[in-house]
């Protein structure tokens, strides 16, 4: 006997990519998470490739592993994907020092963050239909 099978957190027309123990603050990191939150996935990933921020290529490698997770294990259809949830959170801190003068000490922390990208299936937005008012 093995114990129960564990009950799927997400909903069908979700996937998921987890990133743990990123050497970045939480606040930066979530800094870049907040460029991709709400858009479509290829938005997204063209976003973060032009970004100038160096954990941007990280979050684009793990929004890239959710869309493949969407697709390979959910059959969900690529081009239909949205960032619904990019959470940031804390992670461990390294605590190091730096001398200063007089023999004194400075605390130096060294901040780690667990990133959580979870991208949904949305039914596509058709263009709006432009009435006869509009076009005059």
């Amino acid at each position: 006997m093995s114990k129960p099978k564990h009950p799927r957190a997400l909903a069908e027309t979700e996937a998921q990519a987890i990133l743990r123990n990123v050497r970045v603050s939480p606040r930066k990191l979530n800094l870049v998470a907040g460029l991709i939150r709400n858009r479509s996935a290829q938005d997204a990933v063209a976003t973060l490739t032009f970004s100038k921020r160096r954990i941007a290529q990280d979050v684009k490698k793990l929004l890239e592993s959710a869309i493949a997770n969407a697709e390979n294990n959910h059959q969900l259809d690529v081009d239909r994907l949205v960032v619904t949830r990019a959470e940031v959170g804390k992670s461990v801190v390294m605590r190091r020092f730096q001398a200063r003068g007089r023999g004194r000490a400075a605390r130096v922390e060294k901040w780690f963050s667990h990133l959580k990208i979870v991208v949904a299936e949305r039914a596509q937005a058709t263009a709006p239909e432009t009435t006869a008012q509009e076009a005059a």
